[in-house]
């Protein structure tokens, strides 16, 4: 029966004030009305989430007894905050414990649910960590990561959107996704389209980019669904000064990158079809271009000014000769 309340607490509605409110964060940046309305959702569920630990028995575990969630929701860790929070609890201790399942498949060890920075502290200061052991199956298990880390990391747009992507390739349907990160559905449709257009390796080589929000992201689907353009994204994210930037820049750079690749002008493939000689001792430089639909005749040296003259005089003369010659060849 306690099992039972359990999924209630995360399956169905409240109908109390959250105690806790989530931030706005990447949504303020480009996010659409129905993504702001979405924010006081957001905060009630991830209300709940946390209220799966209140009020249970927690446990003091050993870090290398538990195990990643099998869903990842974050891309890359924020190396100062995680230092911030190493000096915290290293001052003051956890104060608010993790949430963990027993592992389903190895006996003897626990899979997290959410906490995996505190998780990550604790094994790293060589502390136990303080937990809740519940049993949850996967369907809520994702739901409470989903809920509760959407809110306290205030994760990124991407980050959000990986998460989904993830989701989606596990198998959840589009009703248990939106659940867990509190979105609806042309929300969850315009986060897949990025990760199934933009390839996953150049995700991941840009990172989290808390900074860039929806749109900029849409944008850069755009730019990057030519296939001149993939090409050089794949060489750009390759290199060191790349790799080197932050990841807001390394988001930045790419995209300018990519937006400011010009087009060959038209006809600059024509540069093949010039020619260049000289004609009686160099009295005359010619150089001639043929682009197909145009084709110049540039001279240059000291009699060129007179030879041009007398080219211009006699060019009725020389087309005449020209289609004589032309008929001549054809039969016509």
């Amino acid at each position: 029966m306690a099992r039972r309340d359990v999924l209630l607490g995360i399956t169905q509605a409240e109908t109390t004030k959250p105690d806790r409110q989530a931030t706005a964060g990447y949504a303020t940046r480009g996010a659409s009305r129905s993504m702001l309305s979405s924010i006081g959702e957001l905060a009630a569920q991830a209300a709940k989430a946390e209220r799966l630990v209140e009020g249970e028995t927690v446990v003091d575990l050993d870090p290398s007894l538990i195990d990643s969630s099998f869903v990842s929701d974050r891309m890359e860790g924020d190396d100062e905050a995680f230092g911030e929070l190493v000096a915290a609890i290293r001052e003051r201790g956890q104060d608010s414990p993790i949430l963990v399942r027993p592992h389903p498949t190895n006996n003897g060890r626990y899979q997290i649910v959410f906490g995996h920075r505190r998780a990550r502290v604790a094994k790293q200061l060589g502390k136990p960590v303080r937990a809740v052991v519940k049993e949850l199956h996967d369907r809520d298990h994702v739901v409470a990561q989903g809920q509760e880390n959407s809110a306290r990391a205030n994760l990124s747009f991407i980050e959000r959107a990986v998460f989904a992507q993830n989701l989606a390739d596990l198998g959840h349907d589009r009703e248990t996704i939106q659940s867990a990160l509190a979105i609806d559905a042309p929300m969850l449709t315009r986060m897949l389209s990025v990760t199934k257009r933009i390839p996953n390796a150049i995700i991941h080589a840009i990172g989290a980019a808390k900074g860039i929000g929806r749109d900029r992201w849409l944008d850069l689907t755009l730019l990057i669904e030519k296939p001149s353009n993939l090409m050089k994204a794949k060489e750009l994210v390759d290199t060191e000064e790349f790799k080197s930037a932050a990841t807001d820049d390394r988001f930045n750079i790419l995209f300018n990158f990519l937006k400011t690749s010009r087009k060959p002008k038209k006809g600059a493939g024509a540069s093949a079809n010039a020619k260049s000689w000289s004609l009686a001792g160099k009295s005359v430089c010619v150089t001639t271009k043929d682009t197909g639909k145009a084709f110049t005749v540039a001279l240059k040296a000291k009699d060129a000014s007179r030879f041009g003259a007398y080219l211009s005089e006699n060019l009725e003369q020389l087309y005449r000769a020209f289609r004589e010659l032309e008929k001549k060849q054809t039969g016509d």
